[in-house]
């Protein structure tokens, strides 16, 4: 039983890659997650001060 309850595990997290991996390749998702990252600086930046 633990052999198949792992397997299922498994095949969702790869499922769950793929979507993620073709999410990621969408160029607004791009945008966003670029805008993110320039946020989240932003605000390590000022946190310095």
């Amino acid at each position: 039983m633990g052999f198949l309850r792992k397997a299922v595990r498994g095949g969702i997290a790869v499922k769950a890659m793929q979507i993620v991996r073709r999410e990621a390749a969408k160029p607004e998702n791009q945008r966003k997650a670029k805008e993110l990252v320039g946020k989240l600086s932003q605000r390590r930046k000022n946190r310095g001060r």
